[in-house]
Parts: C-alpha cells; structure tokens; sequence
C-alpha cells in the first residue's frame, strides 16, 4: 500500500487522513503536528499513523502532504529539503497557491502537485459527511496528477485540472461562495437585534429564511433567485438603505453599495 506522511494534521489533513485511511488508498505513516498532544489528537481522529512533533523525526514515505497554513508551505518544503529525504511525491492544499511553492523538492528531484478539495472543513466530522461529490482542484506535474486524482476520485471527489495562472481568481470564487456568506448572515442578525427583533425570531430566521434563499439558488439559478429593491430597480430605496447604514457602520454602507451595484448588473444580465 503507498505511505503518506500529513504534515500538518488539521482539519483538512485529519479529513482526508481518515478518508483515505478507512478506505485503505493509503497507509497513514505519519501525523505532524504543533505540538504532541495536537498530533496524537489527530491521530486518533484519523484512526492510523504515528503522532509526531518535528518534521526531522518522520519517516520516508511515497507521498507527502502538506495541509499547513499558505504562507508555510514553501518554508516547509524548503526544511523538507533540507533533511534531504528520499525523493517522493508531494503535494499541498492551498486554492489559491500554485504547487510551485514546492520547487524547493522539486529540484532535488520530487514530483510535485497541489490539489485543493472545494469544501468547507470547518468540522472534520461534518466535512467526513459531505466530502462525496466534492471538486477536487489539481495542478502540477503529470506523474502527481495521476497518483492524486486517484486518490480523491477513490474517497469521492471529483477531479479537475487547473492551470497555475488561474488559482487565485478560482479561489476567491469559493470565498465569495463561503466565506463571506456567515459574514452577511451575521450582520443581518446584527441588525435585527439593532431594530429590536426578538432573538427567537432572528434565530428562526437563520434558519428559514437563508435555507430559502439557498435552495432557490440551486433550484433556479443566481439570477433567477435574486430580489429586493437593487433587482427590482428601486433606486430610491437602495440610496436611502445606504445611507442608513453609513450612519450605522461606514464600512458596512460602502458594502452595501457595491454588492447593490453587482445585483443590478446580474438583474440586467442578458440570459443565454
């Protein structure tokens, strides 16, 4: 069986660990850590693997992958590197990042590839649940890509390749799908409670009216499923709504403004 290492064991890397471990795509060799008690934390999750601290203290193995923070990847390739293990393929999991992060293995010869699963693991339990289905992004070398795509279509994602020039606009596609939605749902509860609705009811708001609006969006289409005053045109109101929220929070006014503008334009689209 081909022996992956994690480093570092997060909620992605505890995610695909367990995903891969329990469909046995890979034996799980080692699991990195910040700390001890971090890595035997998720080892446990994972269910296999060693528990460990320092990247100097893992064993060699046929893939590496590195699910750390963006702005450690090539750092920790380059340690890697420097401990001058036998070559192996690697691969990180960043969206926006392109697998050349990796160059400093790739000149000593390993193959190289990032591949970023388009989910929200904010609960690896919860994400465990909803990994079926899920685009898996890969770019980089041809040898990596095939190992890899192997791998995800085996636990249930689905596979597409990505040029490296395209990585960022890709995943500010999947911020504006995600990451910014509990920032809107949590300025609109901000604003109920400002306006005195009882918490009760905002609560039951969270959970009717932003399901409504999610699932017409996948029945209908963005377009489709737009309303309020900026798809309907009613200007007047979109300036006075502005304003009211200048005078509340600038910040939150200006956006508004701009994501009017942006509903006006999907209004007006032209459809196909």
């Amino acid at each position: 069986m081909t022996s992956l290492n994690i480093v570092g064991a997060g909620r992605v890397g505890q995610t695909l660990g367990r995903l891969w471990a329990t469909t046995g795509v890979f034996q799980i060799q080692g699991v990195l850590a910040r700390s001890m008690a971090s890595a035997q934390q998720a080892r446990d999750f994972i269910g296999a693997g060693q528990p460990v601290a320092d990247l100097g203290t893992l064993p060699p193995a046929d893939v590496w992958m590195l699910s750390v923070p963006d702005s450690q990847i090539t750092p920790v390739a380059r340690a890697l590197a420097a401990l001058d293990k036998p070559p192996a393929l690697v691969c990180h999991c960043s969206g926006a990042l392109g697998s050349s992060e990796l160059a400093p293995l790739g000149q000593l010869g390993w193959q190289f590839a990032s591949a970023h699963p388009l989910l929200s693991f904010a609960q690896p339990e919860r994400a465990l649940a909803q990994f079926g289905g899920t685009p898996c992004a890969l770019e980089g070398d041809t040898t990596a890509l095939a190992v890899l795509e192997d791998a995800f279509s085996r636990i249930g994602g689905h596979c597409f390749t990505l040029a490296p020039q395209d990585k960022l606009l890709y995943h500010a596609g999947a911020v504006l799908a995600t990451n910014f939605l509990p920032v809107l749902q949590d300025l609109a509860e901000q604003l109920w409670q400002h306006s005195g609705m009882p918490e009760d009811l905002a609560q039951q708001m969270r959970r009717t009216l932003l399901q409504n609006a999610v699932n017409n969006i996948v029945a209908l289409g963005p377009q489709a499923a737009l309303t309020g005053p900026a798809a309907r045109g009613d200007t007047a109101l979109v300036a006075r709504q502005q304003q009211a929220l200048v005078d509340w929070q600038p910040q939150v006014g200006e956006a508004y403004a701009a994501l009017s503008q942006l509903a006006t334009r999907l209004a007006r689209r032209s459809t196909p």
